[in-house]
């Protein structure tokens, strides 16, 4: 049942006082301003999947159904605001893009949501390998449970059959090159809030990793038994005030990943 007016909005005026107390106990560690010059845009990676077949391309919203799409576009805008609004970074328009468009490697850093979906075809592998190998980042986002964890490391071992996948966990310079973080968060998506919890999937318990290029920088960023993308995507609805004590991790949490992949 809805609740009265009157009630929603002091239950809205409460969590935006809670937080701005938390996010001014997490004053970035290096001033905004120190990354001027820096260029960055927010590209969501379009890629083909075990889902993109069949019925759902009937449906003139196949486009925002297919996984690759999950949070689009308020994940992207919103993001891009607040790195606009806290860093003097020169943020560009949000993009959406194949791996195999002739632009991808005019930009630094890329999205790739539930990669347990994705499904590399033989031409993109080389490509991806080559972005990334050439200084580019990769963040993978949306993935929970054994299940999910195996599917996404057969396609990242086609690209780097011969790297390792490490854990990247604290003291490591990604949980204090902007925000200062004691640990990685994890971030229930909503339906897993609205149900009283914060995994899904058997995901217990959240875990960032990676795989390290040759000077030892991770170049492909993986946020696993976690929902990034959910925590900023939600980030202006009145309607689930309690949900912004995730948002305000979420956005700590990529714009340190962003950060980091912006200056390493």
């Amino acid at each position: 049942m809805r609740q009265p007016r009157s009630v929603t909005a002091i239950a809205l005026l409460v969590a935006l006082v809670w937080l701005a107390s938390e996010v001014s106990a997490q004053i970035p560690v290096i001033g905004g301003d120190k990354f001027q010059g820096l260029k960055w845009t927010f590209v969501r990676i379009k890629y083909g999947s075990y889902q993109g077949e069949g019925a759902a391309r009937n449906s003139q919203l196949a486009y925002w159904d297919e996984p690759w799409a999950i949070d689009a576009p308020a994940a992207e805008q919103n993001l891009s605001r607040r790195i606009k609004s806290v860093t003097a970074i020169d943020v560009g328009e949000p993009q959406v893009m194949t791996l195999d468009d002739e632009k991808l490697f005019e930009y630094p850093w890329i999205y790739i949501v539930e990669p347990s979906n994705l499904v590399l075809s033989e031409k993109e592998v080389p490509i991806l390998r080559e972005f990334l190998l050439r200084g580019g980042t990769l963040t993978m986002d949306d993935f929970h449970g054994p299940y999910e964890w195996d599917l996404t490391v057969r396609q990242l071992q086609r690209v780097f059959p011969d790297r390792e996948i490490v854990e990247i966990a604290p003291p490591h310079a990604i949980y204090d090159c902007f925000y200062r973080l004691e640990k990685y968060p994890q971030i229930p998506g909503l339906g897993s809030f609205l149900s009283g919890r914060t995994w899904e999937k058997g995901g217990f318990v959240a875990r960032l990793r990676g795989i390290l290029d040759d000077a030892g920088r991770p170049m492909v960023l993986i946020n696993w038994n976690t929902d990034m993308g959910d925590g900023v995507e939600w980030s202006n609805a009145q309607e689930y005030p309690g949900y912004i004590k995730w948002t305000a991790q979420a956005y700590q949490m990529l714009i340190n990943e962003v950060i980091y992949s912006l200056t390493h």
